[in-house]
């Protein structure tokens, strides 16, 4: 198998039994997100505790790149503090999910880094 196939199962395993998918009860914070090209959305909620992102979960629709993703983003973040998850840049989410992707499946990819960063400025800002 090779390392794109390696990739594309991990991130099909993802999206089919995504971690970290539902809702939080009381969340720090929540975010809604839109790809108004193709359609997918994530909604993310966050409990956050002393700049440190103790819990995240996230609810979503679209493709397999968009969910998987944000399922493969709720795992690297979970525990990391606010400064972390800021410094988290684009190349660092398709390099984790590793495969050639078109720029509109960037897009796809990119979307939940999008809304949890944008998640926690809205935070930071004092906002709900």
């Amino acid at each position: 198998m090779s390392d794109e196939e390696i990739n594309m199962e991990i991130l099909l395993d993802h999206y089919r039994s995504p971690r970290n998918y539902g809702k939080i009860e009381k969340p720090s914070v929540e975010l809604v997100e839109y790809n108004p090209v193709c359609g997918d959305a994530v909604q993310f909620t966050l409990k956050i505790e002393n700049g440190i992102l103790t819990d995240v979960k996230f609810i979503g629709r679209g493709c397999s790149v968009s969910q998987g993703a944000a399922s493969m983003l709720t795992e690297r973040v979970k525990g990391k503090s606010t400064e972390e998850v800021m410094n988290i840049g684009p190349q660092e989410i398709l390099s984790n999910i590793g495969l050639n992707l078109g720029p509109s499946r960037e897009k796809c990819a990119l979307l939940s880094l999008n809304a949890l960063q944008k998640s926690v400025r809205k935070y930071r800002d004092g906002e709900k």
